[in-house]
Parts: C-alpha cells; sequence; structure tokens
C-alpha cells in the first residue's frame, strides 16, 4: 500500500488497543445515564464515551484505543485536537468569547471571510457571510438566491442532504431519521434527477442533466427557479460522484436561465476529496458555496462565499445572528486552514485515495457483495449490494459496521437505502493505522459476506 506522509502533529500514543469489550464498563454506565437525561430522538451510534483524540484514533472512557475513520462525520479533518488549533483556541478564550459580530466586531470574522473568498473556486469579487453550522449556511444561501433574483423555486436533487432545519429536511430527499413524522415543510422546493453512475443504467452525466434541466423546464419553469443547489459529491445520499459533465451541464443551465447554481461543499470542502473543493474536478465556479464541517477542526462555524453582487443583495441586517462567527470558532478556522495551506492537505488527502480505492477495489474482486467502490481523496465508499443484483444489501452493511466497531474501528453508514459503508479519515491518520483499519474490514467481510 502507498505510505502516507502524515505531519508529526500527534501527542496520541497511534495505535488500536482493546483493553475491554466495545463499549466497556464505564461507557455502558455513562450511556445509561445519558438515557435517562438525554432526549430519545437523540441516537448514539457507538456508544464509546470518548475522552482523549488525536492522529487517526479516539480513546474512550475504558482505555480503548479506536481507529477513527470518520472524523466525527468529515469535521476533524486536521485531526482531532491538532496543537495548533487547540493553541489558536485557547489563545482567543482567553482574550474573549464573544460580542456579537453585528454588535462589536474584531477581526478574526473579516480574516475567515478573505480566506474564503480566497481559497473558493473563481478569480472574481467575492464576498462571505460567517454561521454556525451547515444547514443554516444552505439556509442563508437560499436566503441570499432569493433576494438577488426575486424568484422563490429551489432546485434540489434525489438522494441529496441539506441539513435538519425545517427549509432543509424539505430540501433533504432522505425520509428516516431526518424528516419522518416532522412535516409539513417549507414550500417551492422541487427535486430532479442526479447522476448516480452505479444505477442510471449507462446514461452519461449529459444525459442525466439533460432528464433533470427538462423536468425544471417542464414542471417548474426556469425563469422562476432562484437557486439550483448541488452537493458536488453528494454525502448522506452514499458518496455519489456524479459522471463526467453531470456537474458542469447542470452550471450552464443555471447561468443560461440566470439561476443561482449554489454548490453544497459543507461535507466535501476544505481538503477532504484531494482539493481544497470537489466543485474544481469539473472547472464549476459555483456561484455560491456552502462551507461547514472541516472548515474549523471541530469548532462551530460554518460560511456562505460568492460573487459580490449576488452577496450584497441583501438589505443590511438580512445575514447575521448571535452566535455566527464566533470568535472562538474563527480562530480555529484560521488555525486549521494555516495547517492545510503548509502541509499541502489535498496531498494528504490523495493518499489516503492512493492507498484505499485499490485495496477496496481488490476486495470487490473477491466480494461480489461490494457492487460499486467509488470516491475521492479521503471521501470514499462501497456500496453494498446482493451479488449479480442492484438490490441494496442494509443488513450486510449494519454487519460489517458491528464487526468493526467491535473490534476498535469507528466506521459509517449512509446512504438512502441504507447500505453504503463510508469511509471518512483524518488526513492526520498514519499509513499502519490506515491499513490495520482496512484489515479489520477485509476480517468482517470474511465472517459476514458469502
Amino acid at each position: 500500500m502507498t505510505s502516507l506522509s502524515t505531519p508529526d502533529t500527534i501527542a496520541l500514543p497511534q495505535e488500536r488497543r482493546l483493553v475491554t469489550e466495545i463499549p466497556g464498563p464505564r461507557s455502558l454506565a455513562m450511556q445509561a445515564r445519558k438515557t435517562a437525561a438525554v432526549s430519545a430522538g437523540v441516537g448514539v451510534m457507538l456508544p464509546v464515551y470518548v475522552e482523549r483524540a488525536g492522529g487517526g484514533v479516539v480513546i474512550d472512557a475504558d482505555g480503548n484505543s479506536l481507529i477513527d475513520m470518520g472524523s466525527g462525520i468529515a469535521v476533524t479533518t486536521v485531526g482531532n485536537a491538532n496543537p495548533e488549533v487547540a493553541a489558536a483556541v485557547q489563545a482567543q478564550v482567553a482574550n474573549f468569547t464573544h460580542t456579537c459580530f453585528m454588535v462589536t466586531p474584531y477581526a478574526g470574522y473579516v480574516e475567515v471571510c478573505e480566506a474564503l473568498n480566497r481559497l473558493t473556486p473563481g478569480d472574481h469579487e467575492k464576498r462571505s457571510a460567517l454561521l454556525n453550522s451547515g444547514a443554516e449556511a444552505v439556509e442563508n444561501a437560499v436566503k441570499i438566491a432569493r433576494a438577488y433574483t426575486k424568484r422563490q423555486a429551489v432546485v434540489v436533487l434525489e438522494h441529496g442532504y441539506h441539513g435538519r432545519t425545517n427549509l432543509t429536511m424539505g430540501m433533504t430527499a432522505k425520509n428516516m431519521p431526518y424528516k419522518h413524522s416532522f412535516g409539513p415543510f417549507a414550500p417551492e422546493i422541487y427535486r430532479v434527477p442526479a447522476s448516480y453512475p452505479f444505477r442510471d443504467r449507462g446514461l452519461k452525466g449529459p444525459e442525466m442533466a439533460e432528464i433533470a434541466t427538462t423536468r425544471i423546464d417542464r414542471e417548474i419553469g426556469g425563469g422562476n427557479v432562484a437557486a439550483i443547489i448541488i452537493e458536488p459529491i453528494q454525502g448522506e445520499g452514499g458518496f455519489i460522484v456524479p459522471d463526467p459533465g453531470y456537474f458542469a451541464a447542470m452550471a450552464d443551465y443555471a447561468r443560461a436561465h440566470g439561476i443561482v447554481f449554489i454548490a453544497d461543499e459543507i461535507q466535501s470542502g476544505f481538503c477532504r476529496t484531494g482539493s481544497w473543493f470537489a466543485s474544481e474536478y469539473e472547472g464549476v465556479v459555483p456561484d455560491l458555496i456552502t462551507t461547514a464541517k472541516g472548515i474549523a477542526d471541530g469548532m462551530p462555524l460554518a460560511g456562505v462565499t460568492g460573487r459580490a453582487e449576488i452577496m450584497d443583495a441583501v438589505h443590511p441586517g438580512g445575514l447575521g445572528g448571535t452566535y455566527g462567527g464566533n470568535p472562538v470558532a474563527c480562530a480555529a478556522a484560521l488555525a486549521a486552514i494555516d495547517w492545510m495551506e503548509r502541509n499541502d492537505a489535498p496531498a494528504l488527502a490523495q493518499s489516503i485515495e492512493a492507498t484505499m480505492i485499490p485495496f477496496l477495489r481488490d476486495l470487490a474482486v473477491q466480494f461480489p457483495a461490494i457492487g460499486d467502490v467509488r470516491g475521492r481523496g479521503a471521501m470514499i465508499a462501497i456500496e453494498l449490494v446482493k451479488p449479480g443484483t442492484l438490490d441494496p444489501d442494509a443488513e450486510l452493511a449494519a454487519a460489517l459496521n458491528r464487526h468493526c466497531h467491535q473490534n476498535g474501528v469507528i466506521t459509517l453508514t449512509t446512504g438512502t437505502h441504507g447500505n453504503v459503508f463510508r469511509f471518512l479519515p483524518p488526513l492526520t491518520m498514519p499509513a499502519p493505522l490506515l491499513e490495520e483499519a482496512l484489515g479489520i474490514l477485509r476480517q468482517g467481510f470474511e465472517a459476514h459476506a458469502s
């Protein structure tokens, strides 16, 4: 396997170490307290209660050291508790924790916006606004697009995911667990076909885009659409990488009809896919781009960045929020971005891809339940099916997930059908740990796949 070149900033021993069953007795005791104190609506996938984390490991209350293949769902891209990020946060906390940027502003907010304007695709004049979460970024992007176009309709894709607030639930495709029993949802949201190469029966990206845009023309009217919002790689939908040409064709259609084209890069942005932003793979320059997750290495921060004339269409006071662009989160973001630039984070993601994709493709030859291997950088997935069919095998995905968890590897499932295994290792993952995690996955297939 390819060796990763990981910067030596890791304090914790980088090893998988199991001293109890997973979860252990202390975690189980804490889980009982959670059940008594926390709403049942707040689920827990793997009830190991974390005390420390860093590099490629998470250490729980029982002293178990687990390999982290999830990064808190693509958040701790530069490593959990990255020393440089932690130092920046500590320094900012010592100065002040909050003033509300809309009341008495501070330099950190401006500096993060400057960085976003510089790093996002395109050399046009840009503006940014900072918020708290990915869902809030998406909502504000829609607000901005509606203010600019004076239109209302919003077009989203099948299998798309954009958040859990009322508007973003309406934009999200998957019912359970995100939408079930929570309606009614916001109006003027329309869903069109995505490009899903594994399930498109040979249709190419431009052909799928034509199907989607024809639907827009006939069912909505291009002149009524304020925004088309697309994940360049669909996250919760199953790490679906569109066939070449789809993303660009949808952007071209938006441009031709005066529609604001929004790239939701909340999960795929900030070096996760081997480039700073996944939009770059097709050379697409979005009008607006939403960011969160990896931007601040675990501190709550999100942004909307885009063309100056669009971003400035909103009246003064129309964007903002009490905590948006919190100074501590901004300090974390500036340190994380600096680390990414100095350590060539895109190359680190590419190294992870160079290790994982060949391994998973070899595994697929041995186990036909792996119907598809896909992804970019450190955003990789396998789709599990009943061998010889396209029928989703969510049961196998769940069994493999349990196997990995019981053997000290944190893994995640996803997908509209619950049959996609996704991998989001931090870019600080040491090569031996990554290889060990993949070996445990292989053991899971040997134990559970026919």
